[in-house]
């Protein structure tokens, strides 16, 4: 089973809620890190591992809304520096490239399962010698299960933040090689 290190300068986590039930918003963390295990003659035996260092959040086209999403009513990022994934099984799919990785999912202190859709997009190497993977995983959450609960009801009716989020992790990870026999 190979070790792949996730290249956290070419790796990002982003998310997309409603806002005011009519359009999108989208950002992104800019420091994610964490290893793989992966073997493409054994998917079911890989394992993941991610830390999203939550300070990292921007990209949400407003540094008002970027700031309250750090505070206290939305990540917290002061007293909870990270947002971490850790798989408990691979479910391959297809080719073998697919897969549903099932795992514990931890944001503000709160660990839930998730099941994040996920695939190789393939592999080669980089100009620097190194044996190099691209994956992306998809999942939804309800945010209030991990206890990002402050929201405002609309005049209108509905509210102004959805419950749900969109997740999308996209890594490149970097083959960990063998050590020269000595």
């Amino acid at each position: 089973m190979a070790l792949w290190n996730i290249d956290s300068t070419h790796a990002q986590a982003s998310f997309a809620a409603r806002h005011m039930m009519v359009t999108t918003v989208r950002g992104s963390f800019n420091k994610v890190s964490g290893t793989i295990h992966f073997d493409p003659a054994n998917p079911a035996a890989a394992s993941v591992e991610v830390v999203i260092d939550t300070h990292s959040m921007t990209s949400t086209g407003f540094e008002q809304r970027d700031n309250h999403l750090r505070s206290g009513d939305f990540l917290d990022v002061e007293n909870y520096p990270t947002i971490t994934f850790k798989s408990t099984k691979v479910e391959p799919k297809g080719d073998g490239t697919q897969a549903k990785i099932h795992g514990d999912l931890t944001i503000r202190g709160v660990t839930k399962p998730v099941v994040i859709e996920a695939e190789l997009l393939g592999q080669g190497k980089s100009p620097y010698g190194t044996t190099v993977a691209g994956f992306t995983g998809t999942t939804k959450i309800n945010r209030e299960d991990f206890g990002l609960t402050w929201n405002m009801a609309l005049e209108t009716g509905g509210w102004l933040v959805s419950k749900d989020v969109n997740i999308t992790l996209d890594v490149e990870a970097v083959k960990a090689e063998a050590a020269a026999a000595g």
